[in-house]
């Protein structure tokens, strides 16, 4: 049948399975958005900018496993894109950002609202497009989604002119092309060898267990082995909580026990992590009297920031299923047994008068193992990381690599809306100003979502940096905002509370987590209350700094 390339495009959206997009439209895009609206099957969440459409594309993404979809039209309608893109490019996030562009012969000319898309993103994106000739749509939106979910999973941007969306072409509908995961072509003796060798085993997962959906393979070895697991922020929910071989979140502010049982290790696997500064630290001494094997699906990644000992590429779901076979059933009953003490003594030096572990604590009695929890990037985002405990994967979603502030509210309409389940947002004064606006987006869809924000009127995080590392000198990081939270909550047409003091935790939460639609908890926190355990930056495990 010959269609405009516009109807193209959406029906090979609806091909690749996808049954929401979030956008916003814009004069080189009206035919996109006129499809749209002619089949009337897709689900579109009109964001109130462009940001936050791409961040809840990723949240969508995230949390549900698929690819998620968002539009921009041409100029200042894809540079708006550009922060949510390059965040899911730097936590390997399957996203397809479509832009609309000006005509193929007016490229080039300056004209009104063009900007070279392609280039400003060719950083930031696994591939992008600009479609020159309308039979080539279909074909390169098929491999744009290929591209984004397959392997090392990342954004695709695909611009399509305004005359390409009008001009006529058969179309022809195909299934989606399946990503098959390729047995590892690799030896995986040493690799099982070098384990087989362990007395003191430590496994660090990171994000890339959970966007290979490997972890159930990585719970079979972590038995298999009878190691302890710890996990980067990417990797939380990646391995339950409640096991307890679980020693939480390694790293600048890990658990007290997994950075210990990091020192004491002889031996390190790290699956589908980058060993990035904020693990790494020092990463001369991090890897000085271990045995670190690496397991990866990046080539990149292999040998780039740490030298491994033994590194297996390829898919870990794979990797897991050719490597169990291979390893003789483990005991090191001495280790996990000082491993126990190490989990004990970190759970003890918990500061459990600090607001934020009450309010954060609290929160969970009122969510269950699949409940959405998203996170803005600072304070909250550690405290977060450190005192949840997530069960499964795809619940914590959280900016990692990017650090993006102004994150969190995208990203958490974009689980809520994937997943149907109430999300929680847990954000501070300082992001939720970034992209507060998105709180329109969450009631013009009355999303069940309870956002706990963190008011310490000032931005946490780097008032700590300033507080440690620069003699207090506070340059820009008190706010002294005067945005009354809740009336702000009910002009947008949600509902606002206070957690003002302990005695308000539970009642408030109670009440935010009985509303249908989006609620606003203002929770007034310390200005100087501390995220600890912290490893100074470029440091090693034997710097940690417990106390102030």
């Amino acid at each position: 049948m010959k269609l405009t390339g516009a109807d193209i495009l959406i029906r090979c959206l609806k091909e690749q399975g996808v049954d929401t997009v979030f956008g916003y439209p814009g004069g080189c895009v009206l035919d996109i958005y006129d499809a749209l609206y002619r089949d009337g099957t897709l689900r579109h969440i009109l964001t109130a900018h462009e940001q936050g459409a791409a961040h809840a594309a990723d949240g969508y993404a995230r949390s549900t496993g698929k690819t998620g979809v968002c539009f921009a039209t041409s100029g200042p309608g894809a540079t708006n894109l550009v922060t949510g893109i390059a965040t899911a490019y730097m936590d390997s996030v399957p996203l397809v950002a479509i832009t609309g562009n000006v005509t193929v012969p007016s490229l080039g000319r300056d004209s009104f609202q063009e900007v070279d898309i392609a280039g400003i993103t060719m950083p930031v994106t696994k591939h992008n497009y600009i479609v020159k000739d309308v039979k080539k749509l279909a074909a390169t939106v098929r491999e744009a989604f290929y591209i984004a979910g397959s392997g090392r999973k990342g954004p695709v941007l695909i611009d399509i002119p305004k005359n390409i969306q009008t001009e006529v072409c058969d179309y022809e509908e195909l299934p989606p092309a399946v990503y098959v995961p390729k047995p590892v072509a690799a030896d995986l003796r040493p690799a099982a060898d070098a384990l087989a060798r362990a007395a003191r085993p430590l496994i660090i997962a990171g994000g890339g267990c959970i966007g290979a959906n490997a972890t159930e393979g990585l719970k079979a070895l972590a038995e298999k082995w009878q190691a302890p697991v710890c996990s980067t922020l990417m990797g939380l929910g990646g391995f339950p909580a409640s096991d307890p071989r679980f020693l939480g979140m390694i790293g600048m502010h890990g658990t007290e026990a997994a950075d210990a049982a990091f020192r004491e290790a002889d031996t390190v696997l790290v699956c589908g992590m980058r060993f990035s500064d904020r693990v790494a630290g020092d990463r001369v001494k991090f890897r000085e009297g271990k045995t670190i094997v690496q397991f990866d699906i990046d080539a990149a990644e292999i040998d780039k920031n740490v030298d491994a000992d033994v590194h297996v590429m390829g898919d870990l779901q794979e990797i897991f299923r050719a490597l169990l076979p291979l390893l003789p059933q483990m005991e090191h009953e001495a280790w996990l047994r000082e491993i126990s003490a190490l989990q004990k003594a970190g759970d003890a030096d918990i500061d459990k008068n600090l607001p934020a572990y009450k309010i954060l604590t609290a929160m969970q009695k009122f969510t269950d193992a699949d409940t959405p929890v998203a996170t803005d990037v600072g304070q909250h985002q550690m405290w977060t990381a450190q005192y949840c405990k997530f069960e499964k994967p795809r619940t914590f979603l959280s900016s990692g690599g990017l650090g993006t502030m102004g994150f969190g509210m995208g990203a958490a309409i974009g689980a809520c809306t994937g997943t149907g389940r109430k999300t929680v947002l847990v954000t501070g004064d300082g992001s939720f100003h970034m992209n507060l606006n998105e709180l329109c987006t969450a009631v013009s869809h009355r999303l069940p979502l309870v956002i706990l924000l963190m008011d310490n009127n000032t931005l946490g995080m780097v008032r700590q940096w300033q507080g440690l590392f620069y003699g207090k000198r506070y340059s820009q990081t008190t706010l002294d905002r005067k945005t009354d939270y809740i009336k702000l909550a009910e002009a947008f047409g949600a509902k606002g509370y206070t957690i003002a003091g302990e005695k308000d935790i539970l009642p408030v939460l109670q009440k935010a987590f009985a509303e249908a639609g989006p609620v606003l908890v203002d929770c007034k926190i310390g200005i100087d209350d501390k995220v600890l355990p912290m490893i100074p930056p470029g440091k090693s495990y034997d710097s940690v700094i417990t106390r102030l």
